[in-house]
């Protein structure tokens, strides 16, 4: 390597640290250690009055937990909504007087994969760690603890580990992109981040009412490919579905006539594929409306008129 060559490296090198420098500068005063006396976890700072974002699982069943600045100095705060379903939580710091410093959130519909990404968090306790990497791949769909699917997830080979979740993912201009949510155990450099955007308007509803509306019609189910045979009877171009497998007693799905067997193929003129496919349709917009479900009931084609209520579970 000719010293012009040896020259060029370095200087991509130092513009490289440079943009990590610059985004730890940046987000990182806006990064808290979340402590409680089952664990910790990472937050980061969203608004200038104290409000935090960080994952479900770190704060999950305390009313109250503490929160240290980078600084040093530690503050009492409130969790004010959570949800288990996308791993989300907001909490209020009582600032006291004057601003704290904030994070800016970003578009996480304008990552791209091989992106630098950087993440800020407290992992095994040890305050303030950065590391760095790409992105390695989006639209990832993550299981939560309650069985639902998160969508939209960012593949990071970011290093994290125990203490870096509720911590923010961050691109070189600083802007928060992922909420810094599971890891894979026993892998090489496959991490997950909720994406902002789905983080962002779960905040806002997590401030609205405490936790996420969702639709409920109180069944389970399980997938099923459609059988050809029924298919091609009843003219349908679908392949998989919904069987339900019971139905709770005074439930929407009770109400509706929803029976043990029913094979549901689409729920008010959308097509249920899976039984994540009728989560995502069971959201808050859905409460209180009537909704055609179309079902196969031993056989034949029909539909059924049912009203969903309003959620009280996780």
């Amino acid at each position: 390597m000719n010293s012009m060559e040896r020259a060029d490296d370095d200087q991509l090198l130092d513009a490289y640290s440079r943009a990590v420098i610059q985004a730890v500068e940046t987000v990182g005063p806006a990064v808290v250690n979340v402590q409680r006396k089952q664990g910790g976890g990472s937050g980061v700072i969203f608004t200038p009055d104290g409000l935090v974002l960080t994952n479900q699982h770190v704060v999950e069943g305390a009313a109250r937990v503490e929160v240290i600045l980078p600084e040093g100095r530690s503050m009492r705060a409130d969790v004010i909504g959570q949800d288990k379903g996308t791993d989300l939580a907001v909490l209020r710091v009582d600032s006291g007087r004057g601003t704290l410093p904030w994070a800016r959130f970003g578009d996480s519909r304008r990552v791209r994969a091989g992106q630098v990404a950087i993440a800020i968090g407290n992992p095994f306790g040890f305050q303030h760690t950065v590391t760095s990497g790409v992105i390695s791949a989006l639209g990832r769909s993550l299981r939560s603890r309650s069985g639902r699917l998160i969508d939209d997830v960012i593949q990071t080979d970011v290093a994290l580990n125990p203490g870096n979740s509720g911590g923010p993912l961050v691109t070189t201009s600083g802007d928060v992109i992922g909420i810094n949510t599971a890891m894979i155990q026993l892998a090489q450099g496959i991490c997950f981040a909720i994406g902002i955007n789905t983080a962002r308007f779960v905040a806002s509803r997590l401030i609205r009412d405490g936790r996420i509306r969702r639709a409920y019609i109180g069944l389970a189910g399980q997938n099923v490919d459609m059988p050809r045979a029924i298919a091609r009877a009843n003219q349908l171009a679908v392949s998989s579905a919904v069987r339900v497998s019971s139905v709770e007693p005074d439930s929407p799905a009770a109400r509706g006539g929803l029976e043990e067997g029913d094979i549901i193929y689409a729920f008010d003129g959308t097509a249920v594929t899976g039984v994540d496919e009728l989560h995502r349709i069971l959201d808050e917009e859905r409460i209180n409306i009537a909704a055609e479900v179309a079902i196969v009931r031993r056989g034949d084609r029909r539909t059924v008129s049912v009203v969903p209520a309003e959620s009280q579970r996780d």
